[in-house]
Parts: C-alpha cells; structure tokens; sequence
C-alpha cells in the first residue's frame, strides 16, 4: 500500500511539474525522445527479451512446483 501511496505521489508531482514548468512542454518532449531512444537501443532490447525468457521460465517452474 505504502507503494502505491508512493506511486500516486510521483504521478502527481511529475504532473505538476509538467503544469507549472516554463518549459514543461518542451522539456516533456525531451525527456519522451530520450526515454523512446533507451527503450529502442538494442542492449536494452536483448535485456528485456532475456528478461521476458527468464520471467516464463521460473512462472512455468512456480506453476509447476505449486501444482504438485
């Protein structure tokens, strides 16, 4: 709960800035182009892949070990 409190906090105050920034526009669409060009590199692309691979395998070995 207490990190969902957390959360709504920073949504809000993320919002707020973007609000009350002079620049907040532009300085959204900068931060939105840089967070698009992370996401699209192909390292982080390979990692979330792996990730994707490792986060089935032990569901399906959660699923598994909780069946029996």
């Amino acid at each position: 709960m207490t990190a969902l409190r957390l959360l709504i906090a920073a949504v809000i105050a993320f919002a707020f800035y973007l609000i009350g920034a002079k620049a907040g526009r532009g300085r959204y669409k900068q931060i939105r182009r840089n967070a698009k060009k992370a996401w699209n590199d192909p390292t982080v692309k390979k990692a979330r892949r792996s990730t994707k691979k490792l986060a089935h395998k032990n569901a399906n070995k959660l699923t598994k070990a909780v069946q029996r």
